[in-house]
């Protein structure tokens, strides 16, 4: 089989991880899904990410991708197994991938409601960092702000301030932002911490983890151009919408396919 990457996301959060894929390791084919007709993820019962998991991995296991990347924090803490046993090809996952990135031992994570209350960011980074402190905060109104192209409004600026609130309080020494929407908003972030801070951004480490499958980059110090020529983009919902929102952070306006994820039945 061709090597072929299929990540999904909620939306245009898992741009996030395409780009530093692609920066990595040049114009990989990649087939991209937004599941934008149910976005987001983050507030749904465990038992409907689930099911989604199981029906977005089995679109891409259609389209003959040799790598499921889940691109989505909340089906990664909630649905890691359900991928791994739809999706029939190696699944990598961003939890792990930012655990190992962290090298402090007071951290904070910013994620959805559901990631948080999986728990899994505290117990991947305690397996690997044994005695660190672990501050999850629930960000239940990013994604939505983020989807509607807010990264930077004064309501979404006080939304940020109380959401770091705890995290500042315990005196955490790096943030993972821990859902791939987060990473778009970046300097917002920057610009209310504490410069000593660090922001872990779980897709470097899923770009580094796919080292083996695609190759070491060259060592000269330069990342190769963003490229989307052996990328299909493919959404549930909104194409153009997608398509707008997608620009700023991919540089060119892409093309953005609509597709039905249920089973098409035979003609007769």
């Amino acid at each position: 089989m061709s090597i072929c990457l299929g990540l999904f996301d909620s939306g245009v959060g898992g741009l996030t991880v395409l780009r530093s894929v692609l920066r990595r390791h040049g114009s990989v084919p990649v087939v991209y899904l937004g599941d934008t007709a149910r976005v987001p993820y983050g507030s749904r019962a465990p038992s409907e990410i689930r099911a989604i998991a199981a029906e977005v991995v089995a679109w891409l296991k259609d389209q003959d991708v040799s790598t499921v990347v889940m691109a989505c924090n909340t089906t990664n803490a909630l649905a890691r197994d359900v991928a791994e046993g739809q999706a029939g090809v190696p699944v990598v996952g961003l939890i792990g991938a930012a655990a190992a990135l962290v090298r402090e031992s007071r951290v904070g994570v910013l994620a959805t409601p559901a990631t948080v209350a999986s728990g899994a960011y505290r117990e991947s980074i305690e397996a690997l960092h044994p005695g660190s402190l672990v501050v999850q905060q629930a960000c239940p109104d990013f994604v939505p702000r983020i989807e509607a192209g807010d990264l930077s409004s004064p309501e979404l600026r006080q939304l940020a301030m109380g959401y770091l609130s705890p995290l500042l309080e315990a005196s955490v020494e790096s943030v993972i932002l821990g859902c791939t929407h987060y990473p778009l908003l970046e300097p917002l972030l920057r610009s209310l911490l504490p410069d000593g801070i660090r922001l872990i951004d779980p897709a470097e480490g899923v770009a580094r983890q796919l080292d083996a499958l695609l190759g070491s980059p060259a060592e000269d110090g330069h990342a190769p151009p963003l490229s989307l020529a052996s990328t299909r983009l493919c959404v549930t919902a909104d194409p153009e919408g997608f398509a707008t929102r997608a620009t700023p952070w991919l540089g060119e306006r892409p093309l953005v396919e609509l597709v039905d994820l249920r089973p098409q039945a035979c003609s007769p």
